[in-house]
Formats: C-alpha cells, structure tokens, sequence
C-alpha cells in the first residue's frame, strides 16, 4: 500500500468522528422547545401509524363479519338441496301420469314456496344446459359417453344435478355426463 492509502484510511475514521460529534454538539445546543417538538412529531407519527392500523383492522372485521352474515345459512341450505332435488324428481314423475293432476298442482305449489323461500336466502341455481362446453372449473362431471354427434364432444350431455350457489358461492356443483 502506498502512504496516501494509509492516510486515508487512517483520516476515514477521524472524519467519522468528526461527524458524530458535530451531530452531537448540535443536539446538545439544540433549545428544549426544538426537542420537544422533535418528540412530538415522532409521537403524531406513531398515533398516525396505529390509527391507520386500527382503521385497517376496523374494515377487515366489519368485511369478515358480512361474509359469516352472506354465509351463515350454507349448512342449512346444503341440507335443503336433496329435499329441492327430490321434489324436482316427483314432479317430472307426476307429469307423466294424467290421472294426479291435482296432486302435481300440489305437490308443484309447495316446490314453488320452496324454492322463492331458498332465493330469498341468497341461494341461486347455476344455469347448465346441454351442449354447453364442459369447464372443470365450474361442472363435476359424473362420467364419459360417447357423443351422439361429434359437435357434442367435450360439452355436456346431460344435467344429472343442478348445481347451486349462495350469495356468490358455489355450494354445490353441478353433476353432469359429458360426450367424448
């Protein structure tokens, strides 16, 4: 090493020095009211800082809370679904048969009743129809059969169940049978 490289490295830390006591003198010279208001900026920082912590903390519940509210009533409604679907079935039994034509309109009337009660909970059926293109995402599918047409490859033969959401929820599928 040469002796300017020595000097430098040797003047590095004086400067350092310097520095810090320069720095110190300042603050000790510095009058009681400029400290003060150095403290009291540092404490508006840190009321903003734990108020915007607490705002933050205020929407995340009230938003958690109005999900548990939209979300309240899914076991209930999950176990509705097989009751909806069974009636579903009754009444595409009874159109077959000309002689219960009272007994359909019974039977459809209290699925109507079901069914506006249901919606008005938030429960909403998912519309899947045949020939729509099969998304994994969106439709279980229960199994494969060949397709009748070769355009009705890959989409959806047949709803064996409707799927349902509640609210913006799926909270079941829809069961459907796609061509290959």
């Amino acid at each position: 090493m040469s002796k300017k490289d020595k000097n430098t490295k040797v003047e590095d830390p004086q400067v350092e020095d310097q520095t810090t006591t320069t720095e110190e003198a300042e603050l000790e010279l510095r009058t009681p009211e400029e400290q003060l208001q150095d403290q009291l900026v540092a404490e508006k920082d840190k009321f903003m800082r734990l108020f915007a912590e607490f705002e933050n903390y205020k929407k995340r519940t009230t938003k958690e809370r109005i999900e548990l509210f939209k979300t309240a009533s899914q076991d209930l409604m999950v176990s509705m679904l097989p009751v909806l679907d069974d009636f579903e079935r009754a009444l595409a039994h009874i159109e077959d048969d000309k002689e219960a034509e009272e007994l359909r309109k019974g039977v459809l009337l209290i699925y109507n009743k079901l069914v506006n009660t249901l919606e008005q909970k938030g429960l909403s059926k998912i519309d899947v129809r045949q020939g729509d293109t099969f998304d994994a995402d969106n439709h279980e599918a229960i199994t494969q059969i060949p397709a009748p047409t070769d355009d009705l490859k890959g989409k959806i033969i047949d709803v064996v169940e409707h799927g349902y959401k509640l609210g913006d929820k799926v909270i079941r599928f829809p069961k459907v049978v796609i061509g290959q």
